[in-house]
């Protein structure tokens, strides 16, 4: 009898640790880290800040979520809880779950050509959503930064020729390869990827989508999403949210989609989202595609882009140092915002310290 009740009080302790808690108008609050390993996160994540230079780290906001509940929120002014910062190539991410709420609602199958819902895809038939959504639609995108502007392809999209029609520009590309074939990061396919919602659509649900597919359903409150001239949401560039509410899309991924009592995204979109890209070479990236979302997973003998965090860890990454982290196994679900501008930074060695401090 001693053992079974003994079994019972493991079970119930078990339950107790990783209780499904989920943020209502607000998150609620677990115990807060503390002790040297915590010390050393804030340290790292936000030492004295240069303003004349801009160089070194440059954390804005970081949050940890831990089984539902806030654990650690330390911000730098001007950035507070309120602040809807810029995502960058998060937004990439938050399309494809937008658009994963349209998979389950039936609207489109990964195999679908992109030219079935964005007429301008006619020039590339081949091309699926599937493709789009790995960055492998094939196209001769130029994905270059401040480095080489005359020749970057994104920066003519954003800020010159394309930025009225981004979509349009994108499908003006020319062909380099097969599509599904390699890997290109392109905020192009973003982009048509956007577009691609809006046919399935139209233009009077999809102004308000994102909203009522995903934003409202989660309790977020405070985002923005710019579109161009054509009202196509910039999908690779420009949603706007707050660390809490960016926090809520990293639960649902966390739980395979779940929100509370309902499937918000099919499980196996998630999936999905979660499967490295079969023809990712190791070393193209930063880290290993999967369906506009980045894995922490070995290729071809490579080892994990994170070494020092769970292989299930995947993330939601944007340009100067913007992070949405998910670690399914830990419970957790890890922000960073940020103004880097250098090198100095390393997403590893900030995993490796939250890791350490979350350690009871």
């Amino acid at each position: 009898m001693f053992r079974g009740l003994l079994y019972i009080a493991l079970v119930l302790v078990s339950l107790t640790a990783h209780a499904e808690t989920w943020p209502d108008k607000e998150w609620s609050e677990g115990k807060a880290l503390e002790g040297p390993a915590v010390d050393a996160l804030t340290t790292y994540a936000f030492p004295a800040r240069d303003d004349s230079t801009r160089t070194g780290i440059r954390t804005d906001a970081l949050l940890i979520i831990r089984d539902g509940q806030i654990i650690y929120e330390h911000y730098a002014a001007p950035t507070t809880a309120n602040t809807a910062h810029l995502t960058w190539s998060i937004s990439k991410s938050l399309m494809a779950t937008v658009l994963g709420v349209a998979y389950g609602e039936n609207r489109f199958k990964l195999t679908d050509p992109a030219a079935r819902f964005y007429p301008p895809m006619k020039q590339h038939p081949a091309v699926t959503i599937a493709d789009l959504l790995h960055w492998a639609s094939g196209l001769d995108w130029q994905e270059d930064y401040e480095y080489a502007p005359l020749k970057s392809s994104v920066v003519a999209m954003l800020y010159t020729r394309g930025r009225s029609d981004m979509a349009q520009f994108a499908a003006d590309t020319a062909t380099a390869t097969a599509p599904g074939q390699a890997f290109r990061y392109s905020s192009g396919d973003s982009n048509i990827l956007s577009a691609t919602l809006k046919g399935m659509l139209g233009h009077k649900a999809y102004i308000t989508y994102p909203w009522d597919a995903l934003f409202k359903p989660l309790g977020i409150r405070n985002a923005i999403w710019e579109t161009d001239t054509d009202e196509t949401f910039i999908a690779s560039s420009y949603a706007y949210l707050t660390a809490r509410d960016l926090a809520r899309v990293g639960l649902l991924m966390a739980r395979d989609g779940r929100w509370g009592d309902q499937q918000l995204l099919p499980k196996d979109w998630v999936d999905f989202n979660r499967q490295p890209f079969v023809h990712y070479k190791a070393g193209q990236d930063e880290a290993v595609p999967g369906g506009q979302w980045w894995l922490n997973r070995e290729v071809q003998g490579a080892a994990k882009p994170w070494p020092d965090a769970p292989a299930d860890t995947f993330a939601a990454l944007g340009h100067w140092g913007q992070a949405l982290f998910v670690m399914p196994d830990e419970h957790l679900v890890i922000v960073r915002y940020a103004d880097d501008r250098d090198d100095t930074y390393h997403h590893n060695e900030l995993l490796k310290r939250v890791l350490a401090a979350v350690q009871p």
